[in-house]
């Protein structure tokens, strides 16, 4: 029996949307229904501190399917900001390197499929759906069982090993990003990945993960295990690095800190991408990234090590291929340029700690006389410290309403930004506040949305309009 823990006592959930039968084809919209149905901390407001589906669940569920996650190599990312965009760069370095990959990652822009991709594609709407027929029976019995809620995160995290199982041509890597925290997050199903990574580690989710980076850091190093190596990215606060170093020691892990071993010097710097060095253990090496921003020269340098921890660890991975898999990987919404004169730029800056990046890399890597900002933001977040990082940019900010019954209101983010300096106005939406944005803005000014991926990709649905993908 496997111990418990406050933090998994699990929520009881609604009742189960129910598919066609098993012999029926699955219409793409019927899978979703079926998805939606159970608890989602994504969509919904979070009534407990507790996850919605807890890790002794998740492992029942995939016992159910007779073990889908083992059998593969597997890189497991946690963090707070940045992860998605290292796992990102490591599915892509494994991949040009020849190796047949699979990349689970969250939240998605526009479809479910965008979170599981293998071989850098993401999964088709007829093969998602009938991996969801495929698992239904073992998702009722589970959610069925005593003690068993089930959770959207839990389903997609299944169906994500399930897909990944059922390749004719076989996978033989999978890259896993956590979704929230570390020790009971419904990934955490290894007993210890071959290659963990830790990104850098700041406030966010605090009433669930702890109130200090030191207690958050706790709980995302809970995926550590035994004989598994642990690449520590450099952390802005040094308790975190301490508490990764205890667990490892504590559990008999490798730890690499990539802070002690590695350095980075931008060389050039564009709106479509820079020219960077990385400095390491074996020399310097030049790379570049379509993708702006010094935090994601840091998350390359994360990449490169977590490269050096798998080639110690025996695995072939040549230096071209680390080049190309940096220079090829994008990962959207992450200070996207999608337009000039005015330049638009979008960017899911959720915490202070991404909004600070986010207004460095403003100032350094785009040009611009004036910025106008258009921001939504859900409900838990700490709008005030995202404000103090970023109102000082702008000429005028426009708050804006979101489709997540987790959104704040307008109203009251007008408020509490008021204080803060520019002008901000109420928009109904991202695309009124746009449209405000733009008729204000002259072709040499910027115009940047953010404080959610949900702003973001309204944002890109409005911009690029049909080039998007949407559920």
């Amino acid at each position: 029996m496997l111990g418990r823990h406050p933090k998994e006592d699990g929520i009881p959930g609604p009742r189960i949307a129910r598919l066609r039968s098993y012999n029926d084809p699955v219409d793409y919209r019927e899978a979703l229904t079926f998805l939606e149905s159970f608890q989602d901390m994504e969509r919904e407001p979070q009534a407990s501190a507790n996850p919605s589906m807890s890790l002794a669940s998740m492992r029942s569920l995939l016992h159910r399917l007779d073990e889908p996650q083992l059998a593969r190599r597997t890189v497991h990312v946690t963090g707070t900001n940045g992860k998605g965009s290292v796992a990102a760069m490591i599915e892509g370095i494994l991949r040009a390197n020849g190796e047949a990959t699979a990349l689970f990652t969250s939240p998605h822009l526009h479809s479910y499929t965008e979170r599981i991709s293998i071989g850098g594609e993401p999964v088709s709407t007829e093969e998602f759906a009938a991996g969801l027929q495929a698992i239904r029976p073992a998702v009722e019995a589970e959610q069925e069982a005593a003690g068993g809620a089930v959770s959207t995160f839990g389903v997609l995290t299944a169906l994500f090993f399930w897909l990944v199982r059922a390749q004719l041509r076989s996978v033989n890597w999978q890259i896993v990003e956590v979704g929230l925290g570390g020790s009971y997050d419904t990934t955490n199903v290894f007993g210890g990945a071959g290659l963990v990574v830790v990104t850098p580690v700041a406030l966010d989710h605090t009433a669930i993960l702890g109130e200090t980076p030191a207690a958050i850091a706790e709980d995302k190093a809970g995926i550590i295990g035994p004989e598994t190596t642990c690449v520590l990215a450099a952390q802005p606060d040094p308790a975190v690095t301490a508490v990764v170093a205890e667990r490892c020691s504590a559990v008999g892990a490798q730890l690499l800190s990539v802070a002690d071993a590695w350095s980075t010097d931008v060389l050039e710097r564009y709106v479509f991408g820079q020219s960077f060095h990385v400095q390491g253990p074996n020399g310097s090496v030049e790379f570049r990234t379509p993708m702006l921003g010094g935090h994601q020269v840091e998350n390359a340098a994360t990449a490169v090590a977590a490269s050096q921890a798998l080639r110690d660890g025996g695995h072939e991975i040549g230096d071209d291929a680390i080049v190309q898999g940096i220079a090829r990987t994008r990962v959207y919404g992450r200070l996207e340029v999608m337009g000039q004169r005015p330049t638009l730029v979008a960017d899911g800056a959720h915490n202070p700690a991404a909004a600070a990046a986010l207004a460095e890399a403003l100032r350094e890597y785009l040009e611009w006389r004036h910025c106008y900002l258009v921001l939504g933001v859900m409900c838990e977040k700490d709008l005030k410290g995202i404000g103090y990082k970023i109102a000082g940019l702008a000429e005028r900010i426009w708050v804006c309403g979101l489709e997540s019954r987790r959104a704040r209101d307008a109203e009251s983010m007008a408020a509490e930004l008021a204080p803060l300096g520019p002008p901000v106005e109420v928009a109904a939406s991202v695309a009124e506040g746009l449209a405000r944005a733009r008729e204000e803005a002259g072709e040499t000014d910027l115009i940047c949305v953010t404080g959610s991926l949900y702003a973001v990709a309204a944002a890109r649905a409005e911009i690029l309009g049909d080039s998007v993908i949407s559920d």
